[in-house]
């Protein structure tokens, strides 16, 4: 219960990693939104999880569902301590096919989601003085460059720079900002990872994955539960000195 009596916002939580991250967090005793732009899925999975998750209606593109998805998570739970920026979207093209649309998109979701929902959730806590935990998810994509992966890889490099400007801001409120950078993450995202790849590399479906899976030096691609431990760490008080950091939880595949 290394959670127990704190109050979280997760952002695309109705699925894959964040709904892991939910569902850990509440076996800590946390108490959880599960913010989403899906507020079916939202509410489904909220019911699944018992009476310590609620299901929130935020798209994190709109200011004001951003100013409203907080203020009914904070209403219903009456605190945020802790707030997981998971909701992101992929894109992968060659450099000549990339369309301003698609760059806007992910943009879009990827930077500008992760700023104005941290920012939402560090005025809430100063205002409350007595500090909190945020956690943006980054990955190993933006700690380098890939072939047909720039927009994307682009967008992650982008929060990991928010993630080092934010915390060397918020911590003197108490504010930890760090970052957890995935590798290759099994799960229905994969699955339209593989079809990019699959329609730009000739590869046969499948195939893609298959491949990366092998590289990584653990032996396997990684699962959602495998992000778990970390994203608890962090937003435990043993974490209370780290301030800025992006670690890596991916089998071996980057050395920061």
């Amino acid at each position: 219960m290394r959670l127990a009596g704190k109050s979280a916002l997760i952002t695309g939580a109705a699925r894959g990693i964040g709904l892991a991250f939910a569902r850990a967090y509440i076996a800590e005793g946390a108490e959880v939104a599960i913010a989403d732009i899906n507020l079916d899925a939202g509410r489904a999975a909220a019911d699944a999880l018992g009476s310590m998750a609620h299901a929130i209606a935020l798209d994190v593109t709109r200011q004001d569902s951003i100013d409203a998805g907080f203020a009914e998570a904070i209403g219903r739970m009456g605190k945020l301590d802790i707030l997981i920026n998971n909701a992101a979207l992929f894109s992968a093209a060659p450099i000549t096919e990339i369309t301003r649309a698609d760059y806007d998109r992910l943009f879009a979701v990827n930077v500008a989601g992760t700023l104005f929902c941290l920012q939402a959730a560090a005025r809430h806590m100063i205002d409350r003085g007595q500090g909190g935990t945020i956690i943006n998810m980054a990955s190993q994509a933006g700690r380098r460059g890939e072939s047909l992966v720039a927009v994307y890889c682009a967008t992650k490099a982008a929060v990991i720079s928010l993630t080092q400007s934010a915390g060397l801001n918020l911590i003197r409120h108490g504010i930890n900002v760090n970052a957890i950078a995935p590798g290759v993450v099994d799960g229905e995202h994969w699955d339209g990872v593989d079809a990019y790849f699959a329609k730009y590399e000739g590869k046969a479906p499948g195939q893609k994955k298959r491949e990366v899976g092998a590289a990584v030096p653990f032996g396997r691609m990684g699962t959602a539960e495998d992000l778990t431990g970390m994203a608890i760490f962090l937003a435990t008080d043993e974490a209370r000195y780290i301030v800025a950091q992006c670690f890596g939880v991916d089998g071996g595949n980057w050395m920061a």
